[in-house]
């Protein structure tokens, strides 16, 4: 197995065991879905959108409400497709396999964005100027990004393979919205349950649990170095350090 399928076993689409790729529980989401308030028949576009289980949500969320998920991994958008098509729902929610930056439509209700601002070479900043741009006056936006919840050590950077100017703190997140003429309506950060269960069921767990049913196959020290350098990166470096806030803004 080269290091590229290792990737690919690891790889987030390809979980079953995560609802979305962010440290969410299902008490979180739902509460950032009632602040979103969509209405019915709002239009609703998620950037970075992954397999949509979110957007889903949002639409499922507003009768007659319709989405576009924006995500240029062809295996998130495959589990998209069947995802909506098994609720019913494929006549409401399309994928567009383009990159974020290149998607121009606008005059939406709601944008979101969770954990996609790299897709913009400006970062959070230039990806807040687009979610404003997308939608209608009076619209709303959700942002997800990552800031610092303490100085970041060198063990944490080295585990995320970051620089300290990657992010900044939470204040300065809510700051940077506000230079894109929103504001905030809300704002929740995931809390470390919910990062040690989406680490666990994500790259960790799926690897371990790969290494654990296949001790025999040849690529079994390659997953197992994989996991345990992420096991390393997070409980001896980021784990604490970074925060994921969810700001939902106003307009």
């Amino acid at each position: 197995m080269a290091t590229d399928d290792v990737r690919a076993l690891m790889s987030a689409p390809g979980n079953d065991r995560l609802s979305w790729n962010t440290p969410l529980s299902e008490e979180h989401a739902a509460r950032l879905i009632a602040a979103c308030a969509p209405a019915p028949g709002a239009r609703i576009v998620d950037f970075g959108s992954g397999w949509g289980e979110l957007l889903t949500r949002l639409v499922e969320a507003a009768p007659g409400a319709t989405g576009d998920g924006v995500e240029t991994d062809p295996e998130a958008v495959a589990r998209g497709r069947r995802l909506v098509e098994g609720r019913g729902l494929a006549d409401r929610v399309s994928f567009h396999e383009v990159p974020a930056a290149a998607y121009a439509r606008d005059g939406y209700d709601l944008a979101v964005s969770i954990g996609a601002a790299h897709a913009w070479p400006g970062g959070a900043a230039e990806a807040l100027k687009a979610l404003r741009a997308a939608v209608r006056p009076g619209g709303r936006v959700l942002f997800g990004d990552g800031f610092w919840e303490r100085e970041p050590s060198p063990a944490a950077l080295e585990g995320l393979g970051a620089e300290p100017g990657d992010f900044g703190s939470l204040l300065e997140l809510i700051r940077l919205a506000e230079s894109a003429g929103l504001r905030a309506l809300q704002v929740t950060v995931a809390d470390q349950r919910e990062w040690d269960l989406f680490e666990s069921a994500a790259n960790i767990g799926r690897g371990e649990r790969w290494a654990l049913a296949h001790p025999g196959h040849p690529p079994h020290a390659e997953v197992t170095a994989a996991v345990d350098a992420r096991r390393t990166g997070y409980y001896g470096g980021y784990r604490g350090t970074l925060g994921l806030a969810y700001l939902v803004l106003g307009t």
